[in-house]
């Protein structure tokens, strides 16, 4: 049975689920935060360690403003309304990609890393503003400037998720089969689970049914 200590999350299809169910974008963003609390129930549930979620990249700027704005609002009321019960539940809050949004998110931002910063039962990583190719970048730069050797330890210590195991598991909705600039590096041997369903559709059944399928998989990492 394979070992699961991380599994990734792509949560395509929210516009769509909304423009389909509720004539709004913005409303599938409101019902896929719900599908959010949802799985991490579940991952507390099941004792997984880490949760990485692809909240926002660095390619959704050229989004509309109009969307955007609300996107980083769903975000502000939730960690304002939610980041002391996920404090209490001793889930830790980790940002990988670049904090430049407005300075009352940013603080926002850091205050939740720093008040679940000692815990322990869940780390759960935001990707927020992120882009693994300029993560890899940076990592490059870091090395050289560091005069380190160039070599894949070396490299993964320079990373934004240095601290945190690569992902066994990646899960992408929305029936979209494409990484879009999403731990690049990090998904090198990971098992990939392309689901069709738009990610406010997504149920713990769903998860759960991967995970089964996924503790069944022969994992040889180029060996036969």
């Amino acid at each position: 049975m394979n070992p699961l200590n991380h599994v990734a999350i792509i949560m395509d299809g929210n516009g769509r689920w909304g423009l389909k169910h509720k004539s709004s974008r913005n409303e599938g963003h409101k019902a896929g935060l719900k599908t959010v609390e949802k799985i991490i129930k579940e991952f507390v549930k099941q004792k997984i360690k880490h949760l990485t979620l692809y909240v926002f990249s660095t390619e959704n700027w050229s989004r509309p403003k109009q969307e955007i704005n609300y996107l980083l609002s769903l975000l502000e009321n939730f960690l304002t309304s939610k980041i002391n019960d996920l404090d209490k539940q001793n889930i830790k809050l980790n940002i990988i990609g670049k904090k430049n949004f407005s300075k009352k998110l940013n603080k926002l931002l850091n205050f939740s890393e720093k008040k679940t910063s000692k815990n322990s039962i869940l780390q759960i990583n935001l990707a927020l503003n992120y882009g693994s190719k300029t993560e890899i970048i940076n990592a490059f730069k870091k090395i050289s400037k560091n005069k380190d050797r160039i070599n894949e330890d070396n490299l993964a210590k320079y990373l934004q998720t240095k601290n945190t195991p690569d992902p066994e598991i990646l899960i992408r909705t929305g029936n979209t089969q494409r990484l879009s600039n999403f731990l690049l590096w990090q998904l090198a041997y990971t098992e990939i689970f392309f689901e069709k369903k738009l990610w406010p559709d997504f149920s713990e059944k769903d998860y759960l049914r991967i995970i089964k399928k996924f503790k069944k998989i022969k994992r040889n990492f180029g060996n036969i």
